[in-house]
């Protein structure tokens, strides 16, 4: 059987449960795990519970062991621990579920939605479920593939620090802003998975496929790459530690361009893109920089407003004083850039990795549009990473900075009037003197002012 295809079960395999009765099973466990009289653990092993509705409950512990789920829902239910070995949850709503330490040894996960969902220590290894014939002969069950399929899955933001996924199926996932810290992936099969943001820092991918894999801005740092396959997987603002580049051959991924390709002098563009400025694109050359590594360039004073730098490598650049208004720095990474007193209205910072930059008193506010009707263009900071960096007086009126990691800056006097700063990390932040009149910050996580 190959990792694609999927044979019907015999329908006789499953034993078949109602929403009235099924909604007994759960009040049972409920007082079960409140050691109450009558309580007694959800056993529903081998029962189709597809498109049954199970949300909310508390199912910690309970016993789902080879049972079809298909499209069941389950948003914001606690599987603590739960035995979900050989499971069939294939397009399964699991949207903000518990699933920490469950067991998923041999589960389906084709197509379910894991977005945000807790996954910590839980276990994505090989299993196979067998179960007796009619002669008592132990036979293979017809869906599992043997090893965890969590193919076409949605896993945005879910956590699953220190999971163990050896051999697991994760073709075409997306893995956006996933938390894998540890996490075991020795022979998964991630191939073209969209891993953009992901946290994998101390994973093991050891012979894992990650052909074709998306890495934009995922955090790679000391994760093992031991005959991993990273043929045409896009490495582009993924941040890898030292040991990596200089270990780990990458002639095969889609790496940062050097400076000398660029075909032409670092200052011979930038003349060219101050004359393609100065004459509304009538002359000279917008600056390109997109994907190239300009690292430790010094760039202070520059004219690069409305350049290309979409993807590019800045790390400990100099860009003090620089002109980027309304430049696209979209996935760029700019840790331990120098960006003091730089303009950077109306610039375009999504998913951009600041850390340790610093931006004293630099402009992110917004810039007025004349046109037909003058309009206001803010900035956008949307899950950018600034964790550590110096904002100190640095303006971020009006900015787009939904999901932006805040955490251990310095952010004395900065000014964030009207700033949308939705589910923004906050934690450890220096907020003394900042002004946040008139800002967004539902969901902001660790805010103190």
């Amino acid at each position: 059987m190959t990792g694609t295809e999927f044979p019907e079960e015999p329908k006789s395999v499953f034993k078949q449960i109602s929403q009235q009765d099924l909604d007994r099973v759960l009040q049972n466990h409920k007082w079960f795990l409140k050691g109450r009289s009558g309580g007694q653990r959800a056993n529903l092993g081998s029962f189709d519970l597809s498109h049954l509705d199970l949300s909310g409950f508390d199912l910690s512990n309970a016993d789902f062991s080879g049972a079809r789920m298909r499209q069941t829902k389950l948003r914001a239910s606690k599987l603590i621990a739960a035995n979900l070995f050989a499971t069939d949850l294939r397009k399964a709503d699991l949207t903000g579920c518990d699933l920490s330490r469950a067991d998923l040894r041999g589960a389906c996960l084709r197509g379910a939605d894991l977005t945000e969902a807790l996954m910590q220590e839980c276990d994505m290894r090989d299993g196979i479920l067998l179960r007796s014939d009619k002669q008592g002969n132990l036979t293979t069950v017809a869906f599992d593939l043997s090893v965890a399929d969590i193919g076409s899955a949605v896993l945005k933001g879910a956590d699953m620090t220190h999971s163990k996924m050896s051999n697991a199926f994760i073709m075409q996932t997306d893995l956006t802003d996933s938390i894998m810290r540890g996490v075991k992936l020795i022979r998964a099969d991630l191939r073209n998975s969209n891993l953009t943001g992901t946290n994998l820092e101390g994973a093991d991918l050891t012979e894992a496929n990650l052909a074709g894999a998306i890495f934009h801005g995922a955090i790679l740092a000391g994760a093992i790459l031991s005959n991993t396959n990273l043929e045409g997987a896009d490495l582009v603002g993924a941040v890898l530690d030292t040991e990596q580049q200089n270990n780990i051959d990458f002639s095969k991924a889609r790496m940062p361009k050097s400076i000398e390709a660029l075909g032409a002098s670092l200052q011979e563009i930038l003349m060219q893109h101050v004359e393609w400025v100065g004459t509304a694109g009538k002359k000279g050359k917008r600056a390109d920089f997109a994907r190239y590594d300009l690292s430790k360039q010094n760039m202070s004073g520059a004219n690069l407003s409305a350049a290309n730098c979409e993807f590019a490598i800045f790390r400990e650049a100099n860009l003090s004083k620089a002109n980027l208004l309304m430049a696209d720095l979209s996935f760029a990474d700019l840790r331990g850039a120098d960006l003091s007193y730089a303009d950077l209205r109306g610039v375009n910072l999504k998913r951009a990795n600041l850390c340790d930059a610093k931006l004293v008193g630099a402009k992110c506010g917004p810039v007025n549009i004349m046109g037909s009707t003058a309009h206001m263009w803010s900035a956008n900071l949307e899950s950018a990473r600034l964790s550590g960096a110096d904002l100190t007086a640095c303006s971020f009126r009006n900015a787009k900075m939904q999901s932006a990691d805040l955490a251990g800056t310095r952010m004395q006097d900065a000014d964030f009037r009207n700033a949308d700063l939705q589910d923004g990390i906050f934690t450890a932040a220096d907020t003394r003197g900042a002004n946040f009149d008139g800002a967004d910050l539902r969901g902001a996580v660790g805010f103190r002012k």
